[in-house]
């Protein structure tokens, strides 16, 4: 809150009081801190993801790489 300041901060407060009612108020307070709940916690459930959810790189020898194949070939 350092760029609202102490006076910014009572006037949306004075502001949300008349819009909303203080009877809707603690309502509206509860819905947002439950959103802000699950958004935090979804935000570190994709940070902390396990790299296993990337591909991996394999690495392949020349050997392998030369060798041919046995064709398939599907019945007649």
């Amino acid at each position: 809150m350092s760029g609202i300041g102490a006076t910014g901060f009572i006037l949306l407060v004075i502001v949300a009081l008349l819009l909303f009612g203080p009877n809707k108020l603690p309502e509206l307070g509860r819905a947002f801190g439950r959103t802000l709940r699950e958004f935090k916690k979804g935000a570190n459930g994709i940070l902390e993801e396990p790299q296993e959810a990337a591909p991996r790189r394999v690495d392949v020898s020349s050997q392998e790489t030369e060798q041919p194949k046995a064709e398939r070939r599907l019945p007649e």
